[in-house]
């Protein structure tokens, strides 16, 4: 007879104190030692985590009312432009934006943090004045505790899946990805591999619109599928993609956040972007889930991609294992190269187990998603057209 859990009956031993919590990686042996079977009757609940770098990450303030009002439509915070075309003192601000006096080394993500940590914001807005908001300018200083709604949102966070970087080019490269050596000098990588949250649940079967997540060190929200959500992509026989796939939308409140588990970066000649760390609880519904979680590096594959290549289809010059990646070294066509991850595996762990402790507590229930995410989700490219070709 199958094994068949609902979401009701894990939230219930979690509040009784009975679930059974164990990490991805912790999850392996047990499966393991007891079989598919087994396992799926003893653990209830499976904790994902990631930690890495997200550029698309932003949050939303409302300042309030200063006296006289003003329609924001200009505004700086601490120099880093904010975007203000919403109401009159709401505004989006993006880890990626750029300080208008200190370019590359301060911006969106620094003010994001530095109000995480309490710290003065400075916030220089102006307005082109209007019968019902007079003020045409203003100068004061914010803090996370004096503004109104300060959260974040992330437009696209937790890649399922993503493609390894390399450079064949005779010249170093400055990349998101990091900086790339000449002549294939190195590989960089940004998955957590079996710890990963989407490569735990390939077919969004537990994340969807609604799943209540770690966000950042508070409670989150999965609040709809990410951009660039490509779950029609090619996936191998477990359904794992073997490359980007599945992203996610996500949302929670900064106001309760720690620097410990959200941190700017500025990568070298190429701009600013944000460390964020995201924890997934994956309920074990049936032993399909079970064998999902199971899953381990040496079966998950990922493409090696020329970013030497000036195009928008770069070549792969082949398929690796996060085994063989977190190895530290992968054999190519004969030569050894040497494996970095950007993604930090130590900080992941520490979220996975976060979040475990949490549910074993009762302090987090699980939410089933109110919306499931499409699986044939194609992406489109931005074509370049005259006015004669629309």
């Amino acid at each position: 007879m199958s094994i068949k859990k609902s979401y009701e009956e894990i939230n219930e031993k979690i509040k009784k104190g009975k679930a059974v919590i164990v990490t991805a990686e912790e999850v392996i042996d047990i499966v393991k030692e007891k079989g598919i079977k087994d396992a799926t009757k003893y653990v209830d609940v499976v904790t994902t985590a990631t930690f890495g770098p997200m550029c698309s990450t932003g949050a939303f303030l409302n300042f309030g009312h200063s006296d006289p009002p003003i329609r924001m439509s200009k505004v700086y915070l601490n120099d880093v432009p904010a975007y203000a075309g919403l109401a009159a003192v709401d505004v989006y601000i993006g880890a990626t934006e750029e300080s208008e006096s200190k370019g590359k080394e301060y911006g969106g993500a620094h003010v994001i943090c530095d109000l995480i940590d309490g710290k003065k914001i400075y916030l220089k807005a102006t307005s082109k004045g209007t019968d019902c908001y007079p003020r045409k300018e203003i100068e004061t200083y914010i803090t996370k505790d004096s503004i109104n709604e300060a959260y974040l949102f992330n437009p696209r966070n937790c890649y399922q899946n993503y493609n390894a970087a390399i450079n064949t080019s005779d010249r170093r490269l400055y990349t998101y990805m990091g900086i790339l050596k000449p002549n294939k000098g190195n590989i960089t990588y940004s998955t957590t591999g079996q710890l990963s949250p989407m490569l735990n649940d390939p077919l969004y079967r537990t994340i969807g619109i609604g799943t209540r997540i770690f966000l950042a060190g508070a409670v989150g929200y999965v609040s709809w599928q990410g951009t660039q959500f490509n779950s029609g992509c090619v996936r191998d026989e477990r359904d794992i993609p073997l490359g980007g796939a599945g992203t996610l939308a996500v949302i929670g409140n900064l106001k309760e956040m720690s620097t410990k588990y959200i941190k700017p970066v500025v990568f070298k000649r190429y701009g600013i972007s944000m460390f964020v760390g995201i924890g997934i609880p994956i309920p074990i519904l049936d032993e399909d889930m079970m064998k999902n979680v199971s899953i381990e590096d040496k079966d998950i594959y990922t493409n090696i991609i020329d970013y030497s290549v000036e195009k928008r289809n770069k070549p792969s010059l082949g398929r690796v294992s996060y085994a063989q990646l977190r190895s530290g070294k992968v054999n190519l066509n004969g030569k050894e190269i040497k494996t970095i991850p950007l993604s930090n595996l130590q900080k992941a762990r520490e979220i996975a187990n976060i979040l475990k402790d949490w549910i074993e507590k009762g302090d987090f229930l699980l939410q089933e998603p109110i919306q499931k995410f499409p699986l044939n989700n194609k992406l489109n490219a931005l074509e370049i057209k005259t006015v004669s070709t629309v």
